[in-house]
């Protein structure tokens, strides 16, 4: 996805890798042991809630929106604007398998009204100018960052050997680099884990909390984990596979 060639399923030879292996099956075992507990199965629709409730505060408040209660304020907006956002994911799962971009589309239009202009809802950018909540610095240029939404896209619908955990991970790492939207790429890029493992079945009631793993291991981390992928290198994407599959696995544990 950064430009490496790793041969005809680039996502299955990444999860080759002997410690990724090992981190993607740990992380698959605790979502498993999730999705088995007596009290979660009984209590579907309210662990559910619960998940999308925790998981969109969390998103916000890795992007500096860590408040009680949705106000006003311009980082109470983004709050409210993560909460429509995560409650909107499940509608899209289905959509998202087959036509990932028009389910992009349709939850970044709902997450940045207000934000940006009509004209650029569910929009690739068509400038180089993004917001960069994380301080990740420049963003691709518009037409490449076309482009790597389109391979993006290509790679989602593609038969692959990989793990789901895996594939997550490269799509919220290429959300998040790229930043295909004017605002609230981020965002779109966390509700993007929840598309894929609910769309694969490794989560399809969406039980577990990615998000809270991800804000638990600190905003640095995330930072250089993107910038690891960013890098391009096989060792920078497996580093952020690796960050990103233990957040996942936080998220199966921080379920009470």
């Amino acid at each position: 996805m950064t430009g490496q060639r790793f041969g005809r399923d680039p996502l299955a030879e990444l999860a080759t890798d002997p410690a990724t292996a090992e981190i993607l099956a740990a992380a698959r075992a605790e979502i498993d042991a999730l999705l088995w507990r007596r009290d979660v199965r009984s209590n579907a629709v309210e662990v559910a809630a619960s998940s999308m409730e925790r998981g969109a505060r969390d998103s916000a408040a890795i992007d500096g929106a860590d408040l009680a209660v949705v106000d006003d304020s311009p980082m109470g907006r983004v709050l409210d604007a993560a909460i429509r956002l995560t409650a909107a994911v499940p509608g899209q799962v289905e959509v998202f398998a087959t036509a990932p971009l028009q389910a992009l589309a349709h939850l970044h239009a709902l997450t940045a009204t207000g934000f940006v202009p009509d004209d650029e809802l569910g929009r690739p950018r068509a400038g180089d100018r993004a917001d960069d909540p994380l301080n990740l610095g420049a963003v691709p240029p518009a037409a490449a960052a076309s482009e790597r939404l389109s391979l993006l896209a290509r790679t989602l619908t593609t038969p692959t050997e990989a793990p789901a955990l895996l594939v997550a991970a490269i799509a919220h790492a290429e959300l998040a680099v790229v930043r295909p939207f004017t605002w609230g790429s981020d965002l779109v890029a966390r509700a993007a884990v929840r598309l894929v493992i609910a769309g694969r079945g490794v989560d399809p009631s969406l039980f577990s909390i990615p998000e809270h793993g991800m804000f638990e291991m600190g905003r640095p981390a995330y930072v250089r984990a993107l910038q690891g992928y960013s890098s391009g290198t096989r060792e920078g994407v497996l580093a952020f596979i690796s960050w990103h599959t233990t957040a996942c696995a936080m998220g199966a544990k921080a379920v009470p």
